[in-house]
């Protein structure tokens, strides 16, 4: 029931193309009156749930801590609803539901206008939809009623559908560009042969390009109705008004007279092992194994989702063991798929071009299948694995805002308190469970691998009947109490004023402490060495240094690393992280051993340069790859040996190769040091205890090498346009450049900031370039721009970006080079420049009240000398620019004929022409 799998993450991006008064408590009253019409059905840990008469059900999770709400809706239904002919019709339709509704044509102004961050999702069971925002009556209210006309009038318009078809065609086109993407799809076919779960939720190509309208309209009618969805509201709010909201909003809406169909449609027991095999252009391989197991609700998912995790986990895994250690592989990876309904378990192992597949499949076959029969999950493993969920269940309910999202997955399996129950039963979890479940599941005939072959000696594994959500849970007796933390302001004047600066020598110190739920803190360092001379030709073996410092010390090796890593709660990387009160301390000092007693092992050294050079291997195919690196590639102005030159990715792949570990020891001897640069510290911890820690842990560990800052420098690079061919892939990518004199406390610097906003570089759905290549032109389905500005250089850059089809790339250019020259010829409106500053103010508070984004920021500030006054000026420019100021500096900066664009994709299919 509880997603543990700490999967790869650049293998699993691949497969998921498918932010008042200090002191104050952040819990609002609990509301005392229950308007007419609504029923209160529980309360677990402070959250509770009610329902209307309609049948909608809602849950309520009131926290102040941020100054954010969250609203989301979850409709139960996914991709197993569909109807032959029909597949990605769920996920289509939530594309459409942002096109607009009757009390609502346009929606997505107001998103960007209100500062809102929206997504939907779609998946097996379940489509959701959310909207995180500034916590306002406002924002909440209109938040409430934009979801509640959406629910039953949205206008699932034809002109609509003939404009997202080709943007939902174009994410299609995105997993097919990835062999990880389309092996997934394979194996969910290959393991239902007439359940639902075997189609992919992004569709078949055929049904994406031909589904009519009607059936998306009947479809629409039939499931977004409020007796088949539970809204979720989480953060910052007041109980008593968002009930009066609700009834306002959703209880007007009518309780359907339709019935929803039954769903009969069982899979039979497998019967004997599957394979299939998959060739296309790549350059990586990838070997896979997948079982069907019991719904999510039976006893055994979750013994099987643990000993996944046994079997998965990096670095302490038993796949890991067996086929990275000894270079059978460089990659390991495990998720389990957690669905109402019967689902499945992968494995896989990612392995380098050319070498040989057989002893990876065989070898992982042999871990998984009869391996816990052989040795049994030991005390070790599963103490680590309940750990990591222990620590997942924990970091969920300390963030309101991720929790309402995350309910949706609980929610689809039948009750959002099954989340509350999957992590009491934890506790009861034991090795033998795990080693049963593996033992009835984990066997050769029910696998998915490769070709099917007969056999007289069937191994069947039979799925058992689950229990329903009410049996597992009629003698569930939660605790009601949840935890709190301060309700923090997050003005400008509260952040300076709560910040305390430390000078240690040449370290530079920002401490915020202050009451957070779950007792979470965030910390940032960044350490400073070297100069021009030191540094020369010696980029990759120091990037190779920093990632050898979490592979070992005098004291412990990797897997002891991972495992405090664990204890400690530790989230983020060596020098950015996130962790709880109680084990700050801790984190900090293993943090300065890693630093100061790195102890560099040969053999993680090899495992290390075959995980780089897979991962570079990987990318000299992806058109998004290529197409960056051809780009800063270009823009480059310094000799090969210099910091800031830009390898290639084949140099790299090159440089690679040929270091050495005693380069690499070398530039941590050389180099390395704490003793200078900045730390930031913002969340639940003890100000003094950490102060005295810090000043006994970094400021003695002093680099051996003097040290110079190195900035890039302004330089004119001609404009250029570039093609890339990569043949065979479904997707291409546009990229654009321009570099120019302006640094951000210049006066332009505030006007072309909004400008940019305005254009391409807002968050939401609604942009100059995202409404022509998206919303108008149905090219793209992710499009773009970015504004960099120096802040000692006179150096900005400002750059495009945008997904589109091989054989739409010409008018993707054409309509961004058309949509530049309209500005420069016509302008901003009042209304885009009044809109982008109030999503531009509304958007910055939202970072402001993340920990994470005040530490990044303090880390800067320190660097720079500067302070939060610096932001609140800025934000005051911001708001002082008028349209012709705007659109002024647009003029004076953005020349098209002094771009550089590359265009990466497959020339056969009309790229560029």
């Amino acid at each position: 029931m509880k997603r543990w799998m700490k999967t790869l993450v650049w293998v699993l991006s691949w497969l998921a193309l498918a932010f008042a008064p200090t002191g104050a408590s952040a819990r609002p009253a609990v509301p005392t009156m229950l308007p007419s019409g609504i029923e209160k059905l529980s309360t677990v840990e402070g959250i509770s749930e009610y329902r209307l008469a309609n049948g909608l059900r809602f849950i309520l999770f009131a926290d102040a801590a941020k100054p954010t709400a969250t609203v989301n809706v979850t409709y139960l239904v996914g991709s197993r609803h569909e109807n032959y002919g029909e597949t990605g019709m769920a996920h289509l339709l939530e594309h459409l539901i942002f096109k607009g509704s009757k009390r609502f044509p346009d929606p997505t102004r107001q998103f960007q206008a209100r500062g809102f961050e929206i997504n939907g999702t779609t998946w097996l069971d379940r489509t959701n939809y959310y909207l995180t925002f500034p916590a306002s009556d406002d924002n909440l209210k209109w938040a409430l009623s934009w979801s509640a006309d959406a629910m039953v009038n949205s206008f699932i318009a034809r002109k609509d559908l003939e404009s997202e078809m080709s943007v939902v065609r174009n994410e299609f086109e995105m997993g097919e560009n990835e062999p990880a993407s389309v092996m997934f799809k394979r194996l969910q076919s290959m393991l239902f042969d007439w359940h639902n779960y075997g189609n992919n939720t992004i569709g078949a190509r055929s049904d994406i390009e031909n589904v009519r309208i009607e059936n998306l309209q009947a479809f629409y009618r039939k499931y977004y109705q409020p007796d088949n969805a539970v809204l979720t509201v989480a953060g910052k709010f007041d109980e008593q008004e968002t009930l009066n909201w609700i009834v306002a909003t959703f209880g007007k809406l009518p309780r359907p007279s339709r019935t929803l169909p039954e769903h009969w449609t069982q899979e039979p027991t497998a019967d004997g092992e599957r394979q299939f095999v998959l060739r296309r252009k790549g350059e990586v391989q990838l070997v896979t194994v997948a079982y069907r197991t019991p719904s999510s609700l039976h006893a055994d998912a979750d013994a099987i989702g643990m000993a996944a995790e046994i079997l998965g986990d990096t670095p302490n895994g038993r796949l890991y063991r067996a086929l990275v250690q000894p270079g059978l592989a460089s990659q390991v990876f495990a998720y389990t798929i957690n669905t109402r309904e019967p689902g499945f378990v992968v494995f896989g192992a990612v392995v380098n071009k050319g070498a040989a597949l057989e002893p990876v499949r065989d070898r992982m076959i042999e871990v998984v299948e009869g391996g816990f029969s052989r040795q049994g999950t030991t005390a070790s493993e599963l103490g680590r694995a309940l750990e990591q969920a222990r620590t997942a269940y924990e970091r969920a309910l300390a963030d309101p805002e991720a929790f309402a999202v995350t309910l949706s997955e609980y929610i689809a399996l039948g009750d959002w308190r099954l989340f509350f129950y999957a992590r009491d039963q934890l506790d009861r979890i034991k090795a033998e469970q795990l080693d049963a479940a593996a033992g009835r599941y984990l066997v050769r005939d029910n696998r998915v691998l490769g070709t099917f072959i007969p056999d007289d000696s069937p191994q069947r594994a039979v799925l058992p009947q689950a229990p329903t959500a009410a049996q597992l849970l009629a003698d569930f007796k939660p605790e009601e109490k949840g935890d709190t933390g301060e309700a923090f302001d997050p003005s400008y004047d509260n952040l300076e004023r709560r910040t305390r600066l430390q000078t240690f020598a040449d370290l530079k110190v920002a401490l915020l402490p202050k009451r957070n739920r779950g007792q979470t803190v965030n910390v940032a360092m960044r350490f400073r060495w070297g100069d021009e001379s030191s540094l020369k030709d010696r980029k990759l073996s120091g990037a190779l240094a920093m990632s050898m410092l979490t592979r070992g010390t005098d004291r412990l090796n990797r897997q002891q690393i991972a495992d405090e890593i664990t204890r400690l709660k530790i989230r983020g990387g060596l020098t950015q992280f996130e962790t709880t009160r109680d084990k700050l301390p801790e984190a900090l000092g293993l943090v300065a051993q890693m630093f100061r007693d790195a102890s560099f092992p040969p053999e993680e050294f090899e495992e290390l340069r075959r995980e780089y050079l897979t991962n570079l291997q990987s990318q000299l195919d992806s058109p998004e790859e290529l197409s960056s690196d051809a780009l800063n590639a270009y823009f480059n102005r310094y000799p090969p040996a210099d910091p800031r030159y830009h390898s290639t990715l084949p140099e790299r792949i090159q440089h690679l190769r040929q270091v050495t570990l005693d380069d690499v020891i070398s530039y941590r001897r050389d180099l390395i040091g704490t003793a200078r640069g900045e730390i930031a510290i913002v969340g639940d911890f003890d100000e003094k205890l950490i102060e005295d820690e810090l000043r006994r842990l970094f400021p003695g560990n002093t680099s051996r090498s003097d040290y110079q800052r190195l900035d890039r420098e302004y330089g004119h690079v001609a404009p250029r346009r570039l093609v890339i061919d990569t043949p065979d892939k479904e997707n291409a990518f546009l990229r654009a450049r321009l570099d120019f004199t302006l640094r951000d406390d210049d006066a332009d610097a505030p006007a072309l900031y909004v400008a940019n906003h305005i254009f391409g570089g807002s968050s939401g759905l609604s942009s100059r370039l995202l409404d022509r290549l998206r919303q108008k032109e149905g090219l793209s389905y992710s499009a773009g721009s970015s504004l960099s500005m120096g802040s000692r250089q006179r150096l900005s850059s400002w750059t495009v970006a945008a997904m589109v089809a091989p054989q739409n790339a010409a008018r993707a250019e054409q309509a961004f080079l058309e949509e530049v020259r309209r500005v420069r010829s016509d302008g901003f409106t009042a209304s885009e420049v009044a809109e982008a500053k109030k999503g531009i103010v509304e958007a910055r508070a939202v970072a402001r009240s993340q920990d994470s984004a005040v530490a990044a920021r303090w880390i800067s500030f320190l660097d720079l000398d500067r302070n939060w006054q610096f932001s609140r000026d800025f934000e005051a420019k911001v708001l002082a620019v008028s349209p012709e100021q705007v659109s002024a500096a647009f003029r004076k900066y953005i020349d098209p004929d002094q771009l550089t664009l590359v265009i990466a994709g497959d020339t056969g299919k009309g790229l560029g022409k």
